[in-house]
């Protein structure tokens, strides 16, 4: 036992673990670990920036895991130490130039397994704080599965391995395959369910459409008997009227002077007035008179007096 300040504390690892335990209550207090600021990670990342070193295994990993399952997405990496003394300010700078390039969508901050003291920089306070200033989401892959740092819990995703980092930011087109086919066959199927909806309907209202046209040849049928009908009405009308007429007729010419002239009667007008005379007593001496007879005008001249007991001598009218 170191004995620092009166206080009793293990050397070594035991004085890691306490260090690391009190900034962990640190920076919770701090709010760094709340999980409400945790952001979710793009679903198609277009451009990850992964922090490490790049002379070691773990670039070549997750570059491999990567190209497999997504080649679409755009690497870059942010090279650091992630060992050592100078491990923490750098990996806090190359933290800060992966959250300030542009078009970074999410970061992979990794490094293999090893011991407390190795992983020792991503427990660091300025790494810590680096993290949670970054803009874009960060994913931390520190060590092995069973392996825990203060990295892992400011960033917003942590994965037990940086392979499993690199499955866990990027789609695998095999199951994008899979979906889009999936999307693919589904469209099919709905289009297909809808043009046989669509081709029924068709159906349906083509033979709506057939009852609806009308019958022509019975149409034309019954235009016929109805103009036959009309005819042999307006015929009958006509005949009949035609009767009427002639029957008019008859009793008009039984009633026309003609007749009655045809008949031995005449007419006697007055020459000079054309008054008919009806009264031989309206006829004085002298009057000349004209007398229509059947055929042409007889023209006389009145001799007797006017008392009806003489004949008016006519002459032949020239």
């Amino acid at each position: 036992l170191q004995i620092i300040a009166d206080i009793a504390q293990p050397e070594g690892v035991g004085e890691l673990q306490l260090l690391l335990e009190q900034l962990t209550l640190k920076l919770q207090k701090e709010g760094l670990f709340e999980p409400s600021r945790k952001r979710e990670l793009p679903r198609f990342p277009a451009k990850i920036a992964v922090v490490t070193s790049p002379s070691g295994s773990v670039w070549h990993d997750i570059s491999a895991v990567i190209a497999r399952r997504y080649p679409l997405a755009e690497l870059a990496i942010a090279p650091a130490p992630v060992q050592g003394a100078d491990a923490a300010p750098a990996l806090a700078e190359a933290i800060a130039a992966a959250s300030d390039a542009p078009g970074i969508d999410v970061i992979i901050l990794a490094r293999g397994g090893g011991s407390l003291e190795d992983l020792w920089a991503f427990n660091e306070e300025e790494v810590a704080r680096a993290i949670y200033a970054c803009r874009p989401p960060v994913v931390s892959a520190v060590g092995h599965e069973t392996d825990h740092t203060i990295a892992d819990l400011v960033a917003d995703k942590r994965a037990p391995t940086p392979s499993a980092a690199a499955e866990l930011v990027v789609p695998d087109r095999a199951d994008l395959t899979a979906f889009t086919i999936g999307c693919a066959q589904s469209m099919t199927a709905a289009v297909s369910r809808q043009l046989d909806a669509a081709l029924d309907d068709v159906v349906q209202i083509h033979a709506r459409l057939q009852n609806a046209v009308p019958d022509l040849d019975t149409l034309r049928m019954r235009i016929d008997d109805r103009l036959r009908t009309a005819v042999n009405l307006v015929e009958s009308d006509l005949a009949l009227k035609t009767e009427r007429v002639s029957g008019l007729k008859y009793r008009l010419e039984a009633l026309s002077p003609k007749d009655t002239l045809r008949r031995g009667y005449a007419i006697v007008t007055d020459r000079a007035t054309g008054a008919p005379i009806t009264d031989a007593r309206a006829a004085n001496p002298g009057d000349a008179l004209d007398i229509a007879v059947n055929i042409g005008i007889i023209a006389a001249v009145v001799e007797s007096p006017s008392d009806g007991s003489a004949q008016p001598k006519a002459r032949r009218q020239p």
